[in-house]
């Protein structure tokens, strides 16, 4: 990707996460953060990576919560960055890095624990 795409990614991540912080009042989008933002090379569709903590349940809640806002985020990201000549389309998609984290790191603990008894 070029420089011009890189800062956008990051202008919109920071834009985003603000907005979920401080604008957005659904208490389904309470444990949700932005983990990153691809843009496509034309601008005009960014997919935004959200990190969800909870189980399943949590995750389709904030995830139906979050499509739900997605006509206020971009109108918000409109008036907010007005150095973008369109605001780009905004699909979202489940982020588990943090959950497979934490299974490695729970099946790591077992090991750990096991080795330990013998």
């Amino acid at each position: 990707m070029s420089r011009r795409t890189d800062r956008i990614e990051e202008l919109l991540q920071g834009e985003l996460s603000t907005l979920l912080l401080r604008r957005v009042a659904d208490p389904r989008l309470r444990l949700t953060s932005v983990s990153g933002v691809r843009i496509s090379p034309d601008l005009r569709r960014a997919t935004v990576r959200l990190s969800v903590l909870g189980d399943d349940a949590a995750r389709s809640a904030a995830l139906e919560a979050i499509h739900r806002a997605s006509g206020f985020l971009r109108g918000e990201l409109g008036r907010s960055l007005r150095q973008l000549r369109v605001v780009p389309e905004l699909v979202f998609e489940l982020d588990r890095g943090a959950e497979y984290s934490q299974q490695i790191s729970n099946l790591l603990d077992e090991l750990g624990s096991d080795d330990d008894r013998t």
